[in-house]
């Protein structure tokens, strides 16, 4: 692996720029960094737990936010927000769905048609849990329904090539799940599970439809689920928590990994080429 930035505070949510540049968040310092080979510069001081990324429509990027972690003292709302990448200028768009705030917003992706799509991974404080669930914006921009809202641990959020499905890796549980591509109450469909005592957190599927998920938790790499839920996983050991792969080059086969324990930001080859998201910046 080429390591591309490091001293990152647990770096996540990787976006390959066209420009060659990568941005991610940085969830612990509440801040959306730039990097370069070997450079960095921040772009937005957004504050809470900037979490998931993605490039919308409108050529803004647009952020999960958690809200922050209670041991750093900043428990706000969890909401997804929007940034100006030229400006750095930062908005809260949404922070509920039918009047229920939302709780921790970890990941998001847009379809071809501009419809947003997002995870929320719930909150948690001593011993108790609270859910969280997957959530659709309309590509007009409306209000926020709920596709289901009793998820267990949803993180990573990806489409099908022929987006007909949209794909969330369920975190303590260690499953991909699928569900339709409609917004309206569905119960998922389960794919595969991750083998060994592992956690899934981000993901990004190839060209050829395969799903890439990062492992935490009981050793960090990537799981690659085929939509027939086989399961191959590949170890990294150079740190626990690898939580994002995103994919980008040329042809791309290069794949972006946050490598979060130890807070650097990796690229390496990777053996399929990935799938072109619907938008880039």
């Amino acid at each position: 692996m080429d390591i591309i930035a490091e001293g990152l505070a647990f770096p996540e949510g990787p976006v390959v720029m066209a420009d060659g540049s990568v941005v991610v968040v940085e969830i612990m310092a509440g801040r959306v960094t730039r990097c370069w080979n070997g450079r960095t510069e921040v772009i937005c001081e957004t504050g809470g737990g900037p979490n998931g990324a993605a490039i919308g429509p409108d050529g803004a990027l647009w952020i999960c936010n958690n809200g922050g972690m209670a041991h750093l003292g900043e428990t706000g709302p969890g909401r997804i927000e929007r940034i100006e990448l030229a400006t750095g200028h930062c908005e809260r768009v949404y922070e509920s769905c039918d009047g229920a705030a939302l709780r921790g917003p970890n990941d998001l992706v847009f379809d071809s048609t501009g419809r947003l799509w997002f995870t929320d991974l719930g909150s948690g404080h001593e011993d108790v849990k609270m859910v969280g669930g997957l959530y659709t914006v309309s590509p007009d921009g409306g209000t926020v329904t709920a596709v289901n809202r009793r998820s267990i641990s949803y993180n990573g959020i990806g489409l099908s090539p022929d987006q007909r499905s949209v794909y969330v890796a369920d975190t303590y549980q260690a499953r991909v799940y699928r569900y339709d591509n409609r917004a309206e109450a569905q119960q998922p469909e389960w794919i595969a599970t991750g083998i060994g005592p592992v956690g899934f957190d981000s993901l990004a599927v190839t060209e050829a439809g395969n799903i890439c998920v990062a492992m935490v938790m009981g050793g960090g790499g990537v799981a690659t689920v085929t939509p027939q839920g086989v399961v191959t996983q590949l170890s990294i050991p150079e740190d626990p928590y690898v939580t994002n792969i995103a994919f980008g080059g040329a042809d791309m086969r290069d794949a972006y990994i946050t490598l979060s324990g130890t807070g650097r930001l990796a690229r390496m080859r990777w053996d399929e080429p990935g799938l072109k998201l619907a938008f880039n910046g």
